[in-house]
């Protein structure tokens, strides 16, 4: 056992093994003694490439990176890790191997960081929470009997219980930030385009959707960024690059910011809980604390339109990620094939014409145009991540159809994430204490169109004031 592994974020990893004092090897064997001793209670781990991972640590072609012999996770979503499944989580799915690497992981292995198992995911990611059939229940390691969230539930459960320093993962309508908050992690999730989709995606859902992890400080939510951000040609979004490496960030005063606080409840939104309020609140004075002007203000969308608007493409961009992959594996997707939620959410999207679809986009980008004017008199927004503590296992209820599930049970939830998706604008969760279980609550930082940059400087900041 390595004890001083537990204490270490990624950074602070990387330098223990360029010291001498432990190897790569060694460290990845105490990452795989981590994750099966808590796997038995939290059930984290989608599938398990030990010996490949072993190999990668023992031929000494192993790169020497900013992120050397970092252990890691990638999520069983989206993502492709040549010779490893692909399933989704979909039983449909089961018999798929990934043809090629993402090219987010090529750069995180160029980094030197060693993949070495796949953290679960709900059924194709749309849920709050992580639950399969074909994986079961991920259970949060603050108490397991509620979620740890979702989609990248799996990957925050093992961040939280210090199996990993950081885990991929992926947010399409909160996947980064709900596990965050409800695990206690940081979570950024980038602007729109900012970390490419190849070579498997040109683009998902038009930029709602969007890779990168969870970790347990903001200098490695940093360093991850500037690890794998970056267009190729041809991408359809093209960003300005960062001024500076955004680690730099980390330690840069963010000035005296106007920042706009939220505690109110969107229309269509779950009611916020009082704690979670409480929390937002003690945030804002801690900021004013630090010299920051710290506004009220209510929410800057409607919700009810957006919701209605971003689903209805999710539908038809779902629909045709199942015709996409039926040549890999090899039939045509059946009702049986997966949970009656995800099946009319198919039928759903077959009955868009293709003109409704466009009409759908296109009322997503005034939506966002709209958003992003509204917001941009801000240097940042302060709001809860999500309005309710971690859910008990079993509430988002796939067996219903996905008008209900959408409106009743996912959408009301994502009333705080949501948006930024939408937007496309970079959105980081920090923890923000515990409520009176012991639960982790988590608040989130709203920022300008492409200015990851001022979340990181402030969030550093709210760290270090917290300690």
């Amino acid at each position: 056992m390595l004890k001083e592994y537990e204490d270490l974020d990624a950074i602070g990893l990387t330098e223990w093994i360029r010291s001498g004092e432990v190897s790569a090897a060694e460290v990845l064997e105490e990452a795989i003694r981590r994750a099966e001793a808590a796997n038995v209670s939290l059930n984290f781990i989608a599938h398990r490439a030990y010996d490949e991972a072993r190999k990668r640590v023992g031929d000494g072609t192993l790169p020497r990176g900013p992120l050397h012999g970092v252990p890691w996770l990638v999520k069983e979503l989206a993502t492709l890790w040549q010779g490893q499944p692909f399933t989704n989580a979909l039983p449909w799915m089961r018999g798929v191997v990934a043809p090629c690497d993402s090219e987010i992981l090529s750069r995180l292995k160029h980094a030197g960081m060693v993949p070495f198992a796949k953290s679960t995911a709900p059924e194709n990611g749309w849920m709050l929470a992580t639950e399969s059939s074909l994986h079961g229940i991920t259970r949060n390691p603050f108490n397991l009997d509620r979620t740890p969230g979702g989609s990248s539930g799996g990957s925050a459960a093992a961040v939280a219980a210090r199996v990993v320093p950081m885990a991929e993962a992926s947010d399409a309508g909160g996947s980064i930030r709900g596990p965050a908050a409800n695990c206690g992690l940081v979570g950024l999730k980038p602007a729109r385009g900012r970390v490419s989709l190849a070579p498997a995606l040109g683009d998902f859902w038009h930029g709602g959707a969007t890779i990168l992890g969870v970790t347990r400080t903001v200098r490695d939510t940093a360093l991850l960024l500037d690890v794998t951000q970056g267009q190729l040609p041809g991408d359809p979004y093209q960003l300005p690059p960062p001024a500076r490496p955004y680690l730099e960030e980390v330690g840069i005063p963010p000035g005296k910011l106007r920042i706009a606080i939220v505690t109110n409840t969107p229309a269509g939104g779950t009611p916020l809980d009082p704690q979670i309020a409480a929390a937002v609140v003690a945030t804002g004075a801690l900021l004013e604390s630090l010299g920051h002007l710290v506004e009220p203000q209510v929410v800057p969308y409607d919700y009810p339109r957006l919701l209605e608007t971003y689903t209805a493409i999710a539908a038809t961009e779902t629909a045709a990620f199942f015709e996409a992959v039926i040549p890999m594996v090899g039939r045509s997707a059946e009702r049986a094939d997966m949970a009656p939620m995800y099946w009319s959410m198919c039928e759903k999207g077959r009955a868009t014409t293709g003109v409704q679809h466009a009409a759908n986009i296109e009322a997503m980008r005034q939506i966002a145009r709209d958003i992003m004017g509204r917001m941009n008199t801000y240097d940042a927004w302060l709001m809860p991540v999500l309005p309710m503590l971690p859910r008990a296992h079993g509430y988002y209820d796939m067996s219903r159809d996905v008008d209900y599930y959408n409106r009743e049970l996912l959408g009301p939830d994502c009333c705080y994430t949501m948006p930024f998706n939408v937007s496309g604008a970079p959105a980081i969760a920090m923890p923000a204490g515990f409520s009176r279980d012991g639960l982790p609550i988590g608040v989130q930082f709203v920022g300008r169109d492409c200015d990851e940059a001022t979340l990181i400087r402030l969030a550093a900041q709210l760290e270090r004031a917290r300690q």
